[in-house]
């Protein structure tokens, strides 16, 4: 791996009695495009949080952009653009005036000429002077990217980027973002959308603020252990709902036309399937989704021993 740009250990933090964040430990190459993934409540933003010096942890150590996270919380701050989930600029000031104000902040020099090419590089030329507050989300999704990039940091965090638009802003936004990387940035980048996922360098599964799985997308399916098959046919909900209660069957659900079944013991899986002859099965790769399934399920099975 290239110099990290993130590179922290046993990183924990606790609201009250719940541990949110729990003995976690993150290295993030420079120029990787990073997807942290994980259940709502894993830990992610409390981990972004921490890496970007908003939050302190109760344990555990490390830099951020060579910087350590605790004494130089405020110089990483500064070399950070943090994308937060919800929309967090005037919405009742233009889009100019709202990148202005950022460029203030930052003591940019050249400040406006900062801001108009900003503008032309996230496509904004056309809502330059239009209330912020006037704008559909797709194009407040876009402000926030270019507010968090305008004061050109070296580390962008990105805690939901995507959520509430559709799959062509979607699509659009992580172009964006994989140029970025190209010029220099390194990314992390929360998301629950796992067909993104795929789209990441690497990627990190949180549950339970704890790692799970990391690693290469491609990788982490293929060494999963998984099987899985797709069946094609009619009353795949049906039998979908019936296989998912059979040995060897750790998960079943339609995708589009076919139902998918994923397992670990190969014999009893395909006995399984075996029973619905008048489907047409066939072995397809593990997807990520199958694999964090798996981990959750295994992770929950130990926990019932204990």
């Amino acid at each position: 791996m290239n110099d990290a740009t993130i590179d922290v250990h046993g990183l924990s933090k606790s609201f009250g009695a719940r541990r949110v964040v729990d003995n976690l430990s993150l290295r993030v190459a420079e120029r990787e495009v990073c997807g942290f993934l994980g259940a709502n409540g894993s830990g992610k933003t409390t981990t972004l949080r921490m890496l970007c010096g908003l939050l302190k942890p109760d344990a555990g150590s490390g830099t951020c952009l060579g910087l350590d996270i605790v004494r130089d919380a405020a110089s990483i701050r500064r070399q950070v653009g943090y994308m937060t989930q919800r929309f967090s600029y005037y919405e009742d000031l233009t889009v100019a005036e709202n990148l202005e104000l950022v460029a203030g902040v930052y003591e940019m020099p050249e400040a406006r000429a900062a801001v108009r090419d900003i503008i032309m590089r996230m496509e904004l030329g056309s809502y330059a002077e239009e209330l912020a507050g006037n704008l559909s989300g797709v194009w407040k999704q876009r402000l926030a990217l270019a507010a968090c990039v305008l004061h050109r940091p070296k580390l962008l965090l990105l805690d939901e980027p995507t959520a509430g638009v559709d799959a062509k802003a979607r699509r659009e936004f992580w172009d964006l973002i994989h140029d970025l990387a190209v010029e220099g940035l390194t990314v992390l980048v929360s998301t629950h959308y796992m067909d993104k996922a795929e789209r990441c360098n690497r990627i990190v599964y949180l549950a339970n603020g704890r790692i799970m799985v990391e690693g290469d997308a491609l990788d982490v399916a293929r060494q999963s252990g998984l099987i899985t098959y797709d069946g094609i046919g009619e009353d795949i909900e049906d039998i979908a709902q019936r296989i998912r209660a059979m040995p060897g069957v750790e998960a079943a659900g339609v995708f589009r036309r076919a139902v998918h079944v994923a397992g670990i013991d190969r014999a009893q899986l395909e006995r399984a399937i075996g029973a619905f002859t008048q489907l047409q099965w066939r072995e397809v790769e593990p997807r990520i989704e199958d694999v964090f399934i798996h981990e959750l399920s295994a992770k929950d099975r130990q926990e019932a021993v204990r």
